[in-house]
């Protein structure tokens, strides 16, 4: 049911009616009572942040595999994928949780990557907090201005961001 109901949140919001969706839409459009929804989720929030967090979970999966390029390429192409629902979900009354959710799954996949890695143990905790910080910010403004030029360009643009991330760039 959840499954469901999140598939239906999605479509709603990708149908282009998303500056306010509600939980009256969202049940309307599953046949389900709000008892039903209400079940599963305290609020449209709440859905929305399960979404991101469920597929997060399937990105940071991969990225524990040896091949930390490719769990960033899939990374990218999953994100790309969901960028028409993430600028519809910037442009809803939920902007700012959807901003949360966003940054907190490129935090995890960083430190996830750097865990496994090991790439900045020699830096002192306070510089490797900038590191992620700058590393995650650098990714969502990719991402944020993605063209179909850098699709194009999707394994260079990884190649970059991986060689960066684990320090083998040096300015």
């Amino acid at each position: 049911m959840k499954e469901q109901i999140a598939q239906t949140a999605l479509e709603l919001l990708k149908s282009g009616n998303a500056k306010k969706i509600t939980v009256k839409d969202i049940v309307d459009a599953c046949s389900i009572t709000r008892q039903s929804f209400y079940y599963h989720f305290d609020g449209v929030p709440q859905l929305f942040d399960w979404i991101i967090r469920k597929e997060s979970e399937k990105l940071l999966s991969y990225s524990a595999t040896d091949d930390i390029e490719q769990g960033l390429r899939v990374f990218f192409i999953s994100s790309i994928n969901a960028i028409p629902y993430i600028r519809m979900g910037m442009q809803s009354n939920y902007r700012d949780e959807f901003e949360r959710i966003i940054s907190q799954a490129a935090y995890d996949l960083f430190d996830r990557i750097n865990e496994k890695n090991g790439y900045y143990s020699d830096y002192p905790i306070k510089d490797v907090a900038v590191i992620r910080r700058y590393h995650v910010q650098a990714i969502i403004g990719i991402l944020r201005e993605w063209s179909e030029k850098d699709t194009e360009d999707i394994d260079h643009i990884v190649h970059c961001i991986y060689l960066l991330l684990s320090g083998q760039v040096h300015m």
